[in-house]
């Protein structure tokens, strides 16, 4: 077999006998390194990755729990498995050799034959480990070209409705180009979060700093959300706190994103003349930063006290049989929630059914 595609073990044993026994095992089938020591194995085991590790308990100087302890606070070895392979065979030894993570628990006097299934078992599991990964990854840059592939034709679709609307004598063309427009936007913001959700999967995503103020952004936000407001009849009552500092500095455009996206919710879940409130209010404050909380209640369809913790994550979109709308609310959320965690603050939700839904999120800004 290529030594490059061979699979490799490191044996960790103060005993020479013991580690020859093991290297007899696995040899040729495997590339087999050794180390006596506990900071050896460590630092072996950091040069070498290999795909497995078998661990004595008793050594001198660093014991195998140590040893596993250390490997396990490594983002470079956390991955590999451990295997302890030692003479202490009482339940309470292999009870505290699993719990600090270690793959399996071999007693010795071992039989060779288990030895090399439960290596081979772990090699296993760690491929097909790699295999989800590398398949994960192609899915992420799969979406994400694609995401950005569709940002053309979209903006050139949007741009020439805007045109098309601008013109005179449209008669009834003009309401079907408000679809149009309506049904682009909706599209434009689904790419984007598909975008920011791939991003931020490849830990990818960062804050980008500007300065602003918070009124006059609020007042750019009910701009694009107005006309969803209006269509429907509904009051949007809001209230901001007048200590929020007038001039900040922070993720403007994120900050906007999240609270335009709870609004727009906030209105296509509440029935025609029905309410709206906004309130931001300073949360802390100290010489350099405000910490505020913001809250969008609605008096909509409500959302269930079992589907509340799911409704954050990227698949959690609520019951369809819960809205009419074809949309749902799932991927805006998780996007959301990505971005406030990222300002530094957190995002949740207090909810009833059938008596409205009150979303609320912190964030901490710099003051100017």
């Amino acid at each position: 077999m290529d030594e490059a595609k061979r699979h490799s073990v490191l044996i960790v044993d103060d005993e020479s006998l013991d580690i020859m026994a093991l290297t007899e095992i696995l040899r040729p089938e495997y590339i087999v390194y050794a180390a006596k020591k506990g900071q050896d194995a460590i630092e072996a085991a950091e040069e070498h990755l290999p795909d497995v590790i078998l661990l004595d308990v008793i050594m001198p100087e660093m014991n195998g729990y140590a040893v596993i302890a250390a490997l396990k606070d490594s983002e470079k070895t956390r991955g590999i498995p451990v295997i302890f392979i030692t003479g202490l065979g009482d339940i309470d030894d292999e009870e505290r050799g699993l719990s600090l993570g270690a793959s399996d628990y071999i007693s010795k006097p071992f039989r060779p034959a288990i030895v090399k299934l439960r290596v081979q078992n772990q090699i296993k599991i760690r491929d097909q480990m790699c295999l989800l990964l590398e398949k994960k990854l192609d899915k992420d840059e799969f979406l994400s070209r694609m995401s950005h592939e569709m940002l053309t034709p979209m903006n050139v679709i949007m741009g020439m409705t805007q045109i098309l609307k601008m013109s005179d004598g449209l008669g009834d063309t003009k309401e079907y180009l408000e679809g149009i427009d309506a049904a682009s936007r909706h599209l434009l913001r689904l790419i984007n979060d598909l975008l920011d959700i791939s991003e931020h999967e490849k830990n990818a995503l960062t804050i980008a700093g500007s300065f602003f103020d918070f009124d006059k952004l609020f007042c750019e936000i009910l701009k694009n959300i107005d006309c969803d407001v209006t269509k429907k009849r509904q009051t949007l009552n809001f209230n901001i706190d007048p200590s929020i500092p007038r001039s900040l500095f922070g993720d403007k455009k994120r900050l906007a994103h999240v609270i335009a996206h709870l609004l727009t919710n906030a209105s296509k879940f509440t029935p025609e003349h029905g309410e709206i409130h906004f309130s931001a209010n300073v949360l802390g404050k100290d010489s350099e930063t405000v910490t505020l909380q913001i809250e969008i209640t609605d008096n909509g369809i409500g959302i269930p006290k079992e589907k509340q913790s799911k409704i954050f994550s990227i698949l959690g979109l609520v019951d369809r049989s819960l809205t009419s709308e074809s949309d749902g609310v799932g991927l805006g959320l998780a996007v959301s929630k990505c971005f406030v965690e990222m300002m530094g603050g957190k995002l949740w939700v207090d909810s009833e059914l059938d008596k409205g839904s009150k979303f609320i999120f912190t964030c901490k800004l710099h003051i100017t």
